[in-house]
């Protein structure tokens, strides 16, 4: 029966048989003789590994009166693995006992780096663990702070629950590295390494610093005792001290101008991320959604939307993630630039998007260039002594409007499962007719990169009116293809009608009358709801009280 010893290893104490013991402490000895007499970090490294020992052991152990044995010894050995010239060794051990295994990489574990922190080294810590820039997990954290105001929230709450990477062990597993003697030597030596470099810097600096103390204090004894001290060295001292709060400021202020950069670019990029998921979503699921607008050179074009799409969302975006990118690097020197392929590769496709834009613009241009008209006279069969009452109408099943009213606006509608726009830019007149008739003249106007192309177009656009009795019920809108809908296209409504005749306005043409003239001068809203009498030149109000 083995004599059980009881031992305090990284800080917890262990039972382990005499045998254990014995592979431990010479595995320890090998250790240490491994790093030489060079004592630069070497107690550190012991600690560091005994350390890591100790918690593979907590985790083998589940009951504190459990024994560590031989084999659990092995084992710890074989994820540690052992020094490369261990064979100088005085017991070497077996080969199988040491053999360097493959797997003795533990995943990677969350914690906070206390090395590279702002606050509490919580987004350092997210960065390795996920292996990105630590300034990607930050302006995150402040992203989260400033839209939705719980960042500081998340960052307090993890600040608490995570720990930090003190031990060289902790600090290889918050990196993916593996936890053994090589890794564990190289880490600590790369520490001392910097803790000297930065030793010397500070040291040279402040050497430096007495230096120029010295040849300072030096001329100024010498100007004192020569006699041929300056007299304007206060005003040196004064413009060197203006000079440094100069730096200051703009130091401030450039670092400023960067986080404006930051959010600014990003808010567009992310803007144009989510439009363009939403534009393709809506396109592919065939959802006809009035949130989407497309500029007006979008329609007719010759090249397919989708891509004018891309073309724009690139022309805007790349400019915009080259400002991010200025705005980290002024916030971060540690942050790359974009290599020589990737800035050619960015500018080239930046450049396509742009003679792309151009070329549909300059082919909105020449489709907007020339305008023609349709003319369409009908007479009307009306009885002289009656009144002619004019009214206005819409068709609520096409679109509906609650107001009528004369505007500009294009609304995509569909009618007959074909696509068409819906606008109420039409123009209402009465005027005398140089004949004893009464007559309708229909204009309609539309624009295209001809004339004659025109005059097609606007012979295609859709109204309808009708008679009856002495009723003239005018629609209140017009339909035109759906390619035209970029075009500024409208029509106007000329009312002829001979002497003497009676004429009543409904309150329903309020909003399309367009400057008919009438004896009294009334404005066109005054004129509804009134009987109006066909002079030798305009109309002349019967009812009215003026």
């Amino acid at each position: 029966m083995n004599k059980t010893i009881n031992i305090n290893l990284g800080g917890f104490f262990f039972h382990i048989d005499e045998i254990a013991y014995q592979k431990l402490r010479k595995y320890l000895a090998s250790i240490s003789k491994s790093l030489s007499d060079d004592s630069q970090g070497k107690n550190e490294i012991i600690a560091d590994i005994e350390a890591r020992i100790s918690e593979l052991l907590t985790e083998k152990i589940t009951d504190s009166r459990q024994v560590v044995s031989e084999g659990n010894i092995e084992d710890i050995i074989v994820i540690m693995g052992q020094p490369e010239d261990y064979s100088e060794a005085e017991e070497p051990y077996s080969k199988t006992t040491f053999s360097q295994t493959k797997n003795n990489i533990s995943g990677k574990k969350l914690f906070r780096d206390g090395d590279d922190k702002f606050l509490g080294g919580v987004a350092s810590g997210i960065a390795h663990y996920f292996d990105v820039d630590t300034i990607w997990i930050r302006l995150g954290l402040l992203a989260l702070f400033f839209s939705a105001g719980f960042g500081i929230l998340i960052y307090i709450i993890l600040w608490i629950l995570l720990p930090e990477a003190k031990t060289t062990a902790e600090k290889l597993q918050m990196e993916g590295e593996a936890v053994n003697i090589d890794n564990i030597e190289k880490k600590i030596r790369e520490e001392f390494t910097n803790v000297s470099e930065s030793f010397r810097n500070a040291a040279n600096h402040a050497s430096e610093k007495i230096k120029d103390g010295a040849n300072e204090f030096s001329e100024k004894m010498g100007q004192t005792f020569s006699g041929k001290r300056k007299k304007n060295n206060g005003l040196q001292d004064f413009i060197h001290t203006v000079e440094k709060i100069i730096r200051v400021f703009f130091k401030i202020f450039r670092k400023f101008i960067a986080i404006i950069l930051i959010f600014l670019a990003a808010a567009v990029i992310l803007f144009l991320i989510i439009g363009a998921f939403s534009i393709g979503s809506f396109e592919f699921l065939n959802i006809e959604s009035n949130f989407i607008h497309y500029p007006d050179f979008f329609f007719a074009a010759t090249i397919p939307r989708w891509l004018l799409t891309i073309s724009l969302l690139t022309l805007i975006g790349i400019p915009f993630l080259i400002l991010l990118v200025l705005g980290l690097r002024i916030l971060s020197s540690n942050l790359k630039r974009f290599s020589k392929t990737a800035s050619l590769t960015l500018l080239g496709i930046w450049f396509i998007a742009l003679l792309i834009i151009i070329f549909t613009a300059v082919e909105f241009g020449t489709n907007h260039s020339n305008f023609g008209h349709s003319v369409q006279k009908n007479p009307l069969k009306i009885i002289a002594s009656d009144t002619l009452v004019l009214k206005m109408r819409n068709d609520d099943a096409i679109y509906y409007q609650h107001n009528l009213r004369r505007n500009s606006r294009r609304h995509k509608v569909n009618v007959g499962g074909v696509p068409l726009i819906y606008t109420n830019d039409i123009h209402l007149d009465i005027k005398r007719s140089t004949t004893n008739t009464a007559y309708i003249i229909i204009q309609k106007t539309s624009y295209a990169a001809s004339s004659s192309e025109a005059r097609k177009s606007a012979k295609e656009m859709q109204y309808l009116y009708s008679v009856q009795e002495n009723n003239l019920i005018l629609d209140a809108f017009f339909l035109s293809d759906l390619k035209n809908v970029f075009k500024d296209e409208e029509i106007d409504i000329t009312i002829y009608v001979p002497k003497g005749t009676n004429v009543y306005l409904d309150n329903s043409v309020k909003n399309f009358l367009s400057n008919v003239k009438n004896k009294t001068n009334m404005y066109d809203d005054d004129m509804v709801n009134h009987h109006f009498k066909m002079t030798n030149t305009v109309l002349k109000c019967t009812d009215c009280s003026r």
